[in-house]
């Protein structure tokens, strides 16, 4: 999964797509046919970043941000389209514009948003956040990361189901960073086939994130390698999707691994 922020103020790639009017819509869908050419088999696009510390946008603002994107590279490009929100409206407007996939940090807990899952029969990521993008790294406390995080991811699931999402169109995600400290991430990446095993696919994304800075002391463009060394854990723990920044390289990896893994260069 490619990531393309179409957002001032992402904490890696924030403003690079960030210009009013058709220059950015063509400046995204350059960048969109460079991550398919490049192994990508999704496209994430976002118009209101999930940082720490990030300032809500109004639902306009992200109609604005997102939609004419995805109208773009869905009459452009032979590719997932993926939209990165927690709003009812724009699941609705993303969905009849072309997008395969809802990717929630909220795991589809605001009002409304079950419904307009259901209502577009679209697949769902549903991510562990605790708290706000705003809040979620105070007072962050677990009496167990692993099975607090897996217990609400499978508690989401089931209310999904409840209200109609099929079973076969859920994904969890972990949320690495969303309200947990680089321990928390060190432990859920750890023990991540615990979470493969409750028989969802799983969602990672680690891609040039703090912990890495913590780990390496290195800044956002020094973090190529150590997101490789995390996703290639992810992969061999059996995460499904690996939502990735650096597109080429990462997919470089995952066909060595499978290579490996398989014993065939096929």
């Amino acid at each position: 999964m490619g990531v393309l922020n179409i957002t001032p103020d992402s904490f890696s790639d924030g403003g690079a797509l960030h210009v009013a009017g058709r220059p950015a819509i063509d400046k995204a869908l350059l960048r969109a046919e460079k991550m398919l050419a490049e192994g990508a088999s999704i496209i994430d696009i976002g118009g209101e970043s999930t940082r720490p510390g990030a300032a809500s946008v109004s639902l306009q603002q992200e109609l604005d941000r997102v939609m004419p994107v995805i109208e773009a590279i869905g009459q452009s490009l032979d590719v997932i389209v993926s939209v990165d929100t927690s709003r009812p409206e724009v699941m609705r407007a993303a969905a009849t514009a072309g997008a395969g996939l809802l990717n929630d940090v909220r795991a589809l807990s605001r009002e409304g948003a079950e419904e307009a899952a259901v209502s577009t029969g679209l697949a769902v990521c549903l991510m562990h956040m605790r708290g706000e993008p705003g809040t979620m790294q105070e007072s962050i406390q677990y009496r167990n990361v692993l099975e607090e995080v897996g217990d609400y991811l499978l508690g989401r699931a089931q209310q999904c189901i409840e209200k109609g999402v099929l079973p076969g169109q859920i994904i969890l995600d972990p949320g690495f960073g969303f309200g947990k400290t680089p321990e928390h991430n060190l432990i859920l990446l750890n023990r991540l086939a615990l979470l493969v095993d409750r028989g969802y696919p799983v969602l990672v994304g680690l891609s040039r994130k703090s912990l890495i800075g913590k780990l390496l002391n290195r800044e956002l463009d020094q973090r190529l390698v150590g997101s490789l060394a995390l996703a290639s854990l992810a992969v061999s723990a059996g995460a499904s999707i690996i939502r990735a920044h650096d597109v080429a390289e990462t997919a470089d990896m995952i066909r060595v691994y499978q290579a490996v893994t398989r014993e065939s260069l096929v």
